[in-house]
């Protein structure tokens, strides 16, 4: 389709349009973002659409165009974009089409009833980037096209998967065209291509190229008021038009077709008039125009402004109060007028026509027809969420069934992965406001619908409704549950154990109190520092040894002592037991699962890290493989599925399998780097990839990935797995800032004893600050070793030992030393941690001179992917060869 009007001086940015379609186009179908910006009425839309024109036999094309009046409809850009391209496709195959995203995704775009729990906002853009790449792959033969006009007014839902969109431009056959103004764009403080993201995350095989749109020379401008009045248009007249619109393309066609209707000449002398003309073609002189076409037809344009875009001739009637006749005469002026377009639905011709008709509504009026749309809508059967848009717009006035509504409103939001949508209806239904004994129960809403979000707004929205009546004893428990993980997502775990602490104090006994106690235990557990962690221990002891798991309650205990006993060093096989009784069949029990939200997730966690560091490594693996899949079908895509891939990590560091574990945590850090940053899983992630690399031989890699992501002091106030600053210290030994490294790892040891927490798997600081003593201080590296050793076989697991084992024998004389490797090789090979058996069998072949066990030992550290193991072995048995 052709622009109704030819473009004047856009021939470069045409060019620029035109490359990039040819790149899309071509042989290795080239995919990119171009970005254009400039001010209203200067000529966006129409360059979008000569692009359209010009790609039409050449792409599959999807449109879409942000609205003024529809910024909070959640999605509402995406659903123009893909609902179209969906609707070809019959139910069955919509489904197929896409996967296992269908639960997650679909409801966002309108295809299906939300079922399942929330999901999560990272979830919902993930599922949408496979929905558009499928269908991407199914035009394999067309290159896509995606134009996005007015991204300024695009929703924030939408925005933001945008932002995101475009970092997978380059895998894909796909240009994004996009339109906005930047002063709207830079007030709406969009995280959006118009700014940082997009340069940032934008991949390195595709284009963003940004364009500014200026307004148009007098010469362009003369030569668009000759098009249309006629060559005879003299200079000074088209000098006028041009002073009167300030080179604007659609000021100066409104206000050449102004002079056509007024039957002006186009001559210096009629050029004193253009100002007045011009008047009438915006603000004040646009409502002056409408309000000449009649009454009727003035509240039927204010009707349209209300209702947005694709506005129905129905609703709009039904606004007006108006009959369909009335309605569709209304249409007619309003067209011939050029202020709609369009039959049904109907669109403005221009939004700058469309603001300034809506800011024209007296605003008692516009508020009223805004109550009356909210009506109609819900009416029509569209629901509470499509009405919240008006309810939003409403003044307060004591209405509790528009209380209702919004909340209503903000569940449906909630459901299809919306939770700012549902937020801001929350927070307008508390201004309304409700009735003094709901407000309570509104605010542990609110705090519930951002907690994904804004763990600092769940704070304060849900300690407000805990400080006032309302809740009842069971939402005061859950309340204090979800504010105490949110100060923990926060970095205030102290906070979030003293939450609990004072409510479980005024809590009566049962399972709320039961569910209390073992948050706090968990949140007094998990700090990195803690006053008396001994007796936390010894506390937790009496109240979970003696349980059989005959519950949730029971099980959440018993989880958290099996893990403390895991750090405290206990022994496995009593830790093993206490996860048996924790677990039902081996899973996680209904209520402790992966996404069900009266626990959290972090007890299954528990769970499979205490398995982790207890040898049971086929049992860690299974139960985090679950995790994976139960967060990917809840679409939980952004730091919870992170953290499954870093948990993952952390089983395959643990077996050996080095080059597997770096894949699954540097995935987890690619997860998290989407959601933000300073993330307890980037933490988590960084502290394991930094050990993997370093058992892997590369310290500089290692060092990389520590200075990316602030890994050192000040830690952050929940523990770090596994522990922090021994993987610091290991690290700054390995880069040979002994003396850094020392200083680092005594003061590991010294709050990890003060803990009483002696697992030197978990924790290895006895081990690698003995070996750094060695040469220094040979006494006192000896008697850490030995403590280290005694620690272990309490313990128990192979692991344990062998390590501890390895340690000893660098104080033994060469013979006893022997023997203590042999051990050592003994019981690492029955365990599941081939890395440090292959450190023990390199070691046990140099203290024996073995080239043959050398030779064993390189094999398995390549097997690990343990280079730098490998050339060490190398080396050694070298050094054999030259020696005999």
């Amino acid at each position: 389709m052709k622009p109704s009007r030819p473009l004047y001086e856009r021939e470069p940015e045409l060019a620029i349009a035109a490359k990039a379609v040819d790149a899309l186009c071509g042989a290795q179908a080239v995919g990119g973002l171009l970005v254009f910006s400039g001010e209203a009425g200067i000529g966006k839309t129409a360059l979008l659409t000569e692009i359209r024109a010009m790609a039409a036999d050449r792409c599959t094309i999807w449109s879409a165009r942000g609205g003024e009046t529809v910024t909070s409809v959640p999605f509402h850009v995406v659903r123009q974009l893909l609902q179209p391209a969906l609707d070809q496709f019959p139910p069955d195959e919509t489904r197929a089409l896409f996967g296992d995203w269908y639960e997650t995704t679909a409801p966002a775009l309108g295809l299906a009833e939300p079922s399942g729990p929330q999901p999560d906002p990272q979830g919902v853009r993930d599922g949408l980037d496979f929905v558009v790449a499928r269908l991407a792959s199914r035009l394999s033969h067309r290159p896509l096209l995606l134009l996005v006009d007015d991204a300024h007014w695009a929703d924030g839902e939408s925005l933001s998967w945008l932002a995101s969109f475009t970092a997978r431009l380059g895998e894909l056959p796909l240009l994004v065209v996009q339109a906005y103004r930047p002063q709207e764009m830079a007030e709406r403080n969009a995280s959006y291509v118009a700014d940082r993201e997009a340069e940032r995350g934008v991949d390195a095989g595709s284009a963003i190229t940004r364009v500014a749109l200026r307004a148009l020379t007098p010469d362009a401008t003369a030569e668009l008021a000759r098009a249309a009045l006629g060559e005879h248009a003299d200079d000074p007249f088209c000098r006028e038009v041009w002073a009167v619109t300030g080179g604007n393309p659609y000021e100066a066609v409104e206000l050449v077709a102004k002079v056509q209707d007024q039957e002006l000449a186009p001559v210096e002398e009629s050029a004193g008039e253009l100002r007045g003309l011009g008047a009438s073609a915006r603000g004040k002189g646009l409502v002056d125009r409408l309000e000449r076409l009649g009454t009727n037809a003035n509240r039927f344009a204010w009707a349209a402004a209300v209702l947005g875009t694709d506005i129905s001739q129905e609703l709009a009637a039904t606004l007006a109060g108006m009959s369909p006749a009335e309605a569709a005469d209304c249409t007619a002026r309003l067209r011939d007028a050029r202020i709609v377009s369009g039959f049904d639905p109907l669109e403005f011709v221009h939004p700058l026509i469309a603001t300034a008709v809506y800011r024209s509504i007296p605003p008692a009026t516009r508020t009223a027809m805004h109550g009356r749309a909210a009506w109609a809508i819900t009416r029509a059967g569209y629901g509470a969420a499509a009405a919240s848009r008006h309810l939003l717009e409403v003044h307060p006035d004591d209405d509790q069934e528009l209380v209702a509504q919004l909340r209503e409103a903000a569940g449906q939001h909630l459901a299809v992965g919306a939770p700012e949508a549902a937020s801001r209806c929350l927070e307008r239904a508390l201004e309304e406001p409700p009735r003094p004994k709901d407000r309570a129960v509104l605010l542990y809403e609110l705090g519930c619908a951002t907690l994904l979000s804004s763990p600092p707004t769940t704070v304060q929205h849900l300690r407000a409704a805990l400080d006032m009546p309302g809740l009842d004893d069971g939402l005061r428990v859950d309340a204090t549950f979800r504010l105490a993980a949110a100060l923990a997502h926060n970095n205030q775990l102290k906070d979030a154990a003293l939450s609990l602490a004072a409510e479980a104090a005024r809590t009566a006994p049962g399972p709320g109190l039961m569910r209390l106690q073992a948050a706090h235990f968990m949140w007094e557990g998990m700090q990195a520092t803690e006053d008396d962690g001994p007796a936390r221990s010894r506390r937790l002891t009496r109240n979970a040894d003696h349980l059989k798991g005959r519950d949730n309650a029971e099980r959440a205990l018993l989880t958290l002592r099996a893990f403390d006993a895991m750090l405290r060093g206990e022994n496995a096989q009593l830790i093993v037991d206490l996860c048996e009784r924790a677990l039902i069949d081996g899973s996680p029990a209904r209520g402790l699962g992966w996404t069900d939200s009266e626990w959290g997730f972090e007890l299954p966690t528990m769970v499979g890290i205490t398995y982790t560091f207890t040898d049971q490594l086929d049992r860690a693996e299974s139960l985090f493989g679950e995790a994976v899949r139960a967060f990917e079908i809840s679409g939980w895509s952004g730091a919870h599925l992170a953290f499954a891939h870093t948990l993952l990590g952390m089983v395959h560091r643990r077996r050996g399998r080095l080059a597997e574990a770096e894949g699954f945590l540097r995935e987890g850090l690619r997860l998290a780097d989407r959601v933000g940053s300073g993330l307890p899983v980037h933490w988590d992630a960084a502290c394991l990839l930094i050990d993997t690399l370093l058992a892997r031989g590369r310290t500089a890699e290692a060092r990389v990935i520590a200075d990316r992501y602030d890994f050192g002091p000040p830690y952050p106030s929940a523990m770090v797995l596994p522990d922090g600053p021994c993987v610091r210290g290991r690290l700054l030994l390995a880069e040979g800032r002994k003396e850094e490294a020392i200083a680092e790892l005594e003061a590991a040891g010294a709050g990890l004893e003060a803990r009483e927490r002696f697992n030197g798997i978990w924790a290895p600081w006895a081990g690698d600050l003995a070996r750094a003593l060695a040469d220094t201080d040979p006494g006192r590296a000896a008697h850490l070793a030995a403590r280290a050793r005694v620690h272990a076989e309490r313990f128990g697991t192979d692991t344990a030992i062998g390590e501890a084992l390895r340690c000893v024998s660098l104080f033994a004389p060469p013979e006893e030393a022997q023997q203590v490797l042999a051990d050592a090789v003994r019981h690492l090979e029955k365990s599941s941690s081939a890395y440090e058996h292959a450190l023990a069998r390199v070691d046990y072949g140099i203290a024996t001179g073995s080239h043959r066990e050398l030779a064993r030992a390189q094999k398995q550290a390549m097997a690990c992917g343990a280079e730098g193991l490998a050339a060490r072995a190398q080396q050694a048995r070298t050094s054999i060869r030259s020696s005999e």
